[in-house]
């Protein structure tokens, strides 16, 4: 039976992670197993701080919601990877202001 998709908005992968855990087993579909898995495997920072560290992001440095996430998503360690992060997407930023963002992603890193 086709699905219908309901509502559509980008999410990180920690939230993925919570939503499909909280799914029963038998209720996950092959893709959302695998899905679950490799949520499981990559996300770096739980979902409340992916969160706070997307709204951060947004407000103090005016980044798009979608590239707040990639950033939370990779939880980049170096300026060249946030960097290679934010002109993908065409804005050219500041190496001060870049090693700023690097301090804030720093600062909400779980090890």
């Amino acid at each position: 039976m086709p699905r219908k998709i309901m509502d559509s908005k980008p999410t990180t992968t920690p939230e993925a992670r919570r939503i499909l855990e909280h799914a029963k087993e038998e209720e996950l579909g092959e893709f959302q197993r695998r899905t679950l898995d490799y949520a499981t495997k990559f996300s770096k920072v739980s979902p409340t701080k992916a969160e706070k560290l997307i709204r951060e992001l947004s407000e103090k440095y005016e980044l798009d919601r979608k590239d707040a996430i990639q950033i939370a998503n990779s939880m980049p360690r170096y300026v060249e990877e946030l960097r290679s992060i934010l002109t993908v997407k065409g804005r050219i930023v500041g190496g001060a202001q870049l090693e700023d963002m690097l301090k804030l992603v720093n600062s909400y890193r779980e090890e």
